[in-house]
């Protein structure tokens, strides 16, 4: 049964960088724009580990109909979807309904429809096993940019992150998992983005 998407405060967010990546698109967010830029997108601390988490994506589309063109696909992620055979060169501008195939992109697509709908960040979160039976938990941040009213490229953050301690990441979400990722969290982050409709960047609600 899936899990409606619900209203929610940027805190609903666990992970201190996905915090972090979120803040960044708050301040990136300039009124009375509904979308920040993503020239305007400007973390402070990226680096190859945390790239390592992320993807990116451009969209073609709207709609259910949309489609996603990834631009950068994290080595971790590839580890993560089993998909450590594909050529590094073939990993980017391939649609990721091909790269993950038909039934993982059914249980992943929703967040990326309420995220280019709403234009407002998505967050979800599953809990699955890695292959000795941790409980894993499976947190997706989604950020949509776009100059003007349509959202035209999406930044990803994925965290898998377990209190059991180290786990195994190969494969974790992919065609053949140990469990089935069981979704408990999604959200739109849509409250208090700003405390008045016409916040400055430094007017946006931090989360800490």
């Amino acid at each position: 049964m899936d899990t409606p998407f619900q209203s929610a405060n940027p805190s609903v967010v666990k992970s201190i960088r996905q915090r972090e990546l979120l803040n960044t698109w708050l301040r990136a967010l300039r009124k009375p724009k509904p979308l920040p830029s993503l020239l305007d997108f400007k973390p402070a601390r990226i680096d190859d580990d945390e790239l390592a988490d992320m993807m990116s994506f451009n969209v073609e589309g709207d709609g259910e109909a949309a489609r996603y063109v990834i631009t950068h696909e994290g080595a971790r992620l590839t580890a993560t979807y089993g998909n450590d055979h594909v050529d590094p060169s073939k990993r980017t501008n391939r649609y990721l309904h091909d790269a993950i195939g038909p039934d993982r992109y059914a249980r992943v697509v929703p967040s990326y429809i309420a995220c280019i709908a709403l234009k407002r960040p998505t967050y979800s979160v599953s809990m699955v096993r890695d292959p000795d039976g941790k409980d894993v938990s499976y947190e997706r941040l989604l950020l949509p940019f776009g100059p003007n009213e349509r959202v035209e490229q999406i930044v990803g953050s994925y965290k898998a992150i377990s209190i059991d301690g180290s786990f195994k990441v190969d494969n974790l979400m992919g065609l053949k998992p140990s469990s089935i990722p069981a979704v408990v969290i999604n959200a739109v982050i849509d409250q208090e983005i700003a405390r008045r409709p016409a916040a400055l960047s430094d007017d946006v609600v931090e989360v800490v």
